[in-house]
């Protein structure tokens, strides 16, 4: 007997209030994971909830996801997370992230007891989620994590990259890892992807998904799977690796990895075409599919 679930995918982290900086032009914009990731995946009928922390005066910046479909449960904090992402047009792939605000840790008790297929820890800065955290999930079900929001730390106002200290234990629970190839770089010393992948899935991860400019690469059970971004622009850039990491474990839900991972490739090409979330439909990605 196949017990239900609550919802497919439970995301836990900071919803942010950004500022893009693009060629000295600036404008507000609502970020992280969380947002990206739950848009994405309501637009494929995945049902998600987000457990999430921001300041009380921010609350209707969440409408958007609820009017999406997304079950939201929120904690009031001192502030809301923002980050400033500074671009110049000519790269896009090249950003500069400072710190805005920070709105503080999870505790246990600000996780619903829902139950999910999947529960995804999508931090967007170190200090959010802890072990003890992410140890209690990995209790509940399969858990995925996004790698940047362990080694992305504050520092004098700005986000630079650290070894995350508790790796070798926190990989452990860890059944889907999510980085980028500098993440995979730091974590391993090892500049080929392959070899870096293999290296994490030592410590536990049964599949890992890497993205980079030309696109993801999946290593799971021993295979690897490569699929490429064909964006027409880059003016959506952020948020790319929140939507496709979302999006490969929402068809994970009903496909295979290799299957996953083209279909993750081809809504993020879409995604980056444009600013904030996909909004796209499935009609959309598979006439992306069958056009390569």
């Amino acid at each position: 007997m196949t017990l239900q679930n609550d919802v497919d995918i439970m995301m836990i982290g900071h919803f942010a209030k950004d500022r893009l900086v693009i060629d000295g032009h600036s404008e507000y914009a609502s970020g992280g994971a969380v947002y990206y990731g739950s848009v994405a995946l309501r637009r494929l009928s995945v049902s998600v909830a987000v457990v999430t922390r921001l300041h009380l005066d921010d609350y209707p910046l969440l409408d958007e996801l609820k009017q999406e479909g997304v079950q939201v449960f929120t904690t009031s904090a001192p502030a809301t997370s923002g980050i400033e992402n500074i671009y110049n047009s000519v790269d896009m792939e090249r950003r500069i992230c400072k710190l805005i605000e920070f709105a503080g840790p999870f505790q246990l008790e600000e996780v619903p007891a829902l139950s999910a297929h999947i529960y995804l820890i999508a931090p967007i800065i170190a200090g959010e989620i802890d072990l003890s955290l992410l140890k209690s999930l990995a209790q509940r079900g399969p858990v995925a994590i996004d790698v940047q929001g362990f080694v992305r730390a504050r520092e004098d106002g700005h986000l630079v990259f650290r070894q995350w200290s508790e790796m070798e234990e926190g990989l452990s629970h860890v059944t889907y890892l999510k980085l980028d190839r500098a993440e995979a770089e730091l974590l391993t010393g090892q500049t080929d992807l392959q070899i870096a992948a293999r290296q994490l899935a030592e410590y536990g991860p049964r599949e890992i998904v890497v993205t980079q400019s030309s696109g993801v690469t999946v290593f799971a059970n021993g295979d690897l799977y490569e699929a490429p971004f064909t964006s027409r622009s880059l003016e959506g850039r952020t948020g790319r690796g929140d939507t496709c990491f979302a999006t490969y474990l929402g068809k994970r839900l009903t496909t295979s990895p290799w299957d996953a991972c083209r279909y993750a490739s081809a809504v993020t090409s879409l995604k980056q075409e444009k600013p904030g979330p996909w909004r796209g439909t499935p009609e959309d990605v598979e006439d992306l599919l069958a056009s390569r």
